[in-house]
């Protein structure tokens, strides 16, 4: 019978959590700040020719 590995199995728990309170804080993120869309200033047009 093959040995367990147990430090494998731990190591994908922990990165399965630490990927799923990233994507969790990212949300939180998205959720908090406004679109910052209109805070970009707009390229000047050249209207003078």
């Amino acid at each position: 019978m093959a040995k367990i590995n147990f430090q494998f199995e731990k190591r994908q728990r922990e990165l399965e959590k630490k990927k799923k309170k990233e994507q969790k804080l990212q949300r939180k993120n998205e959720n908090k700040a406004p679109p910052e869309v209109e805070a970009e200033p707009s390229p000047p047009e050249n209207t003078a020719e």
